[in-house]
Formats: structure tokens, C-alpha cells, sequence
């Protein structure tokens, strides 16, 4: 097959997620073709200058970049099946959001298609593509990602973690968990504090400054686990912790607040300290969610 491509980029999918991503090439200057399995949805996008494919055939064909966004990795699968050896010779970037399992397989099956493969994790959502609140992780073909940096940075900041292809979705996933643990806490101290009928603005005067103090723990956090070392200047140890947070679960209760986001944690503390590491700080914990893997 001929290398005879129309366009830089593809963006195959156009969800808001994608429908961004191709905004984002068109702002910064790349010949994009676009596609989605349902007709309708390119108006603005050829309007600003997209090329629209009739056919998924046509949409690979065009282009040297393939970037696939769409519902799952099912869906991806669903595409690479129908692309036959049309990748052939291209770089295909997958951006659909996945496991480390499924990256790693994707990009073999690209591979033996004879194109390169990049998996990439979004950190953003839809509006703050191509901002400085975006950043997305890359890993796969090396090669790839450095021949095509230029078109990354279009979507945001850009971070290459390794040509292990899994390890973009890892960082994505590892990121998201610290995401949402933090709006678990935070759900949860709105439910807490708006059983009196506090207002949940009023509090949050109270909440923001306290979580920036508390934001240290990050990377004291991370400093323990890189060393090993759970009980040298403990200020809190986890037998105690362990002894006090029961009161978080029964205020809640009390309160006629559901404490289902906090019993887990109480239950790994509880559990821990039985393992007699009740004289750490807490962050060893970390250990046996890895010993559950």
C-alpha cells in the first residue's frame, strides 16, 4: 500500500473527547480528517477546516497519525478488526481511556499490523484540551512519540513514561485513584457537616486551607515507601489512628450519614495494626493493598 496520505492526523471518534482533540489540531495548524461510526456529529469540525471521511477505510487511509478515541477498548478492537492492513506504515494513537492489560495487547495487535503504537492517558476533560490545565501521558513506540511530539503538544502538556505500552494507562489510573480518594474524603465531610444544615460553601472556608496543610502527606508519603521505613519520626502511629477513626464511622452513623466511603479504610487500618504494625504512621498500608494484588 502506498504511503499517499491527505491529512497529518485522523481522530477517529468524536465524543466530546475527541471532538476536543480535533478542535485542538485544527487551533494549531494540522490538516485533520476526522470520523465517528454515527454520522452528524463534524459540523463544527469542518467547518473549522477538518476533512470528513465517509468511511473508516477512507478516515486510515488519509492520514500518517491515527488517533483513536472512543467509548472503550472494545470499540478499539472493534476498529483495528475492520482496519486490515490499512495501518499499515502508520503510527496509530490510542487515547481511549483502558487497563494496562488491554494497552499492551492493543499494541501488539498494531504492531503485527505493521504500524507503531502509542497509548496515551488524558488528564483533562474536554474543555481544558490544548490549555495549560491539560496533560497527557504517553507511552508505546519512542520513535513514534518524538516524530510526532509537535502534534501532541497541540492536546497539552505532554509526558512520555516508557515504551512499556501499559504504563501510560498505569499512571492515568494511578492518578485517577488519587483523584477520587480525594473526593471520597471530601463527598463525605459535605455529607458530615450538611446533616446540621451547615452550608456546604460555608465549610468549604474551613475544608480548602485544611487539605492544602494536609497536602505535604503526598510526598512524605512517597519519600516513606521509596525508603521502606514507616516508624522513624512517627507523629501519629496507626495503633492510635486505628483506635480513633471508629468515631468517624459512628458520628456518621449518629449524623444519619451513610459512612460507606470510611469503613474500608477503617477495616485496613484494623487489619494492619493485627499484622502488628501498629507503631508505623500509617503509610504502610500501602504494602498490604499490594500484598491483595
Amino acid at each position: 500500500m502506498t504511503e499517499n496520505f491527505t491529512t497529518r492526523a485522523t481522530v477517529a471518534g468524536l465524543g466530546d473527547m475527541g471532538q476536543a482533540l480535533a478542535a485542538a489540531l485544527l487551533r494549531n495548524g494540522f490538516s485533520t480528517t476526522v470520523w465517528n461510526r454515527t454520522p452528524g456529529r463534524a459540523g463544527s469540525l469542518t467547518a473549522a477546516g477538518a476533512r470528513e471521511a465517509t468511511g473508516l477505510a477512507e478516515a486510515f487511509e488519509a492520514s500518517q497519525v491515527v488517533i483513536l478515541c472512543v467509548i472503550d477498548n472494545s470499540a478499539v478492537d472493534e476498529l483495528l478488526a475492520a482496519a486490515g492492513d490499512r495501518l499499515r506504515g502508520r503510527t496509530v494513537v490510542n487515547l481511549t481511556n483502558g487497563t494496562p492489560r488491554q494497552a499492551r495487547e492493543l499494541g501488539e495487535r498494531v504492531t503485527a499490523l505493521g504500524a507503531e503504537y502509542v497509548d496515551g492517558g488524558i488528564m483533562a476533560v474536554p474543555p481544558g484540551i490544548g490549555t495549560d490545565q491539560s496533560f497527557v501521558l504517553y507511552s508505546g513506540s519512542e520513535s513514534a512519540f518524538k516524530a510526532n511530539r509537535d502534534l501532541f503538544e497541540a492536546f497539552g502538556g505532554v509526558q512520555f513514561v516508557g515504551e512499556d505500552t501499559g504504563l501510560a494507562s498505569l499512571y492515568d489510573l494511578a492518578l485517577l485513584s488519587g483523584m477520587y480518594g480525594l473526593h471520597a474524603g471530601v463527598m463525605h465531610a459535605y455529607a458530615l457537616i450538611g446533616s446540621e444544615g451547615i452550608s456546604a460553601t460555608d465549610f468549604s472556608a474551613l475544608l480548602v486551607p485544611w487539605l492544602r496543610a494536609m497536602s505535604g502527606f503526598v510526598t512524605e508519603a512517597a519519600d516513606r515507601i521509596d525508603r521502606d521505613e514507616f516508624t522513624k519520626d512517627v507523629v501519629s502511629n496507626l495503633a492510635m489512628q486505628a483506635k480513633a477513626f471508629p468515631n468517624l464511622i459512628e458520628a456518621s452513623k449518629e449524623q444519619g450519614v451513610r459512612p460507606d466511603l470510611m469503613e474500608p479504610v477503617l477495616r485496613l487500618f484494623q487489619e494492619w495494626v493485627a499484622k502488628g504494625h501498629g507503631d508505623e504512621d500509617g503509610v504502610g498500608v500501602v504494602r498490604l493493598l499490594q500484598e491483595r494484588a
